[in-house]
């Protein structure tokens, strides 16, 4: 397995790469109301990094996928089509992917949305998942594992009665969208790859209120919960730094 180790003048690019990514989720949060389309929302997103960061969004045409972000609602878990015709209703729970490539590299982030007043149960499942990221990027440090990672997810899950989607996980991340290491969101300590400076990758729990299992639609990208109960994702990227980690995504909201 060959994971790339990244130079400083390269994470410096994807330092920016993050800010504009991390930039995106901002701006489209006034717009995330009832009523709206999630077409709209890709729209908006789309006309922004184009002509507003002059940059490149990754997921138009990335692997025949035509939208610029992913947009997932309630038991969608990942992977979800913006579509004129799904139109946000009060009480929704959304989660916006973004991935922005500028000067040839990736910034990968997404944040979950409360649409208008939410459920309770919903809104402790858009917490605990945040907690799950955020748990996970206080291990990451030189000379820990991905396996930390995984078992500092899985466990904080767990705890509170939820599942883990084990299908998919991070990715490492730079010039290349998915590359190596793989980081998967569930695990033992001390087991895996050993993390190094200069690593980079992305950490994007997907975490359900019911099973962890999960169904592929037809459309071949839309990604539910096979229980139909909700499921929430929070996704960073990361740089390894020699003392820790750098959150190359951090949102100005956020105290990383």
């Amino acid at each position: 397995m060959k994971i790339s180790i990244k130079t400083e003048k390269e994470i410096e690019k994807m330092r920016v790469a993050g800010k504009l990514a991390a930039e995106v989720l901002e701006m489209i949060e006034p717009f995330v109301v009832p009523g709206v389309s999630t077409e709209e929302l890709d729209t908006i997103c789309y006309e922004h990094i184009v002509n507003v960061q002059k940059a490149i969004p990754a997921n138009v045409g990335y692997r025949g996928f035509e939208k610029t972000i992913c947009s997932s609602i309630n038991q969608v878990i990942c992977h979800g089509i913006p579509d004129k015709n799904r139109i946000l209703k009060n009480g929704d729970i959304l989660n916006i992917d973004v991935t922005v490539i500028k000067d040839g590299w990736h910034g990968d982030t997404s944040k979950m949305y409360l649409v208008g007043k939410c459920q309770p149960h919903n809104e402790r499942l858009v917490k605990i998942t945040q907690e799950c990221l955020y748990k996970a990027i206080e291990v990451v440090k030189p000379g820990a594992y991905l396996g930390d990672i995984g078992h500092a997810i899985q466990q904080h899950a767990e705890s509170n009665y939820y599942s883990v989607v084990e299908e998919y996980c991070g990715h490492g991340i730079g010039n290349v969208y998915h590359e190596e290491p793989q980081i998967l969101h569930y695990g033992r300590p001390g087991r895996g790859i050993q993390i190094q400076e200069g690593m980079c990758f992305t950490i994007e729990p997907m975490i359900n209120q019911g099973s962890k299992y999960c169904k592929t639609l037809q459309d071949g990208w839309t990604v539910e919960t096979k229980d139909g109960r909700n499921s929430a994702q929070w996704e960073h990227t990361l740089a390894v730094t020699s003392s820790g980690v750098e959150v190359l995504t951090k949102r100005q909201e956020e105290s990383l």
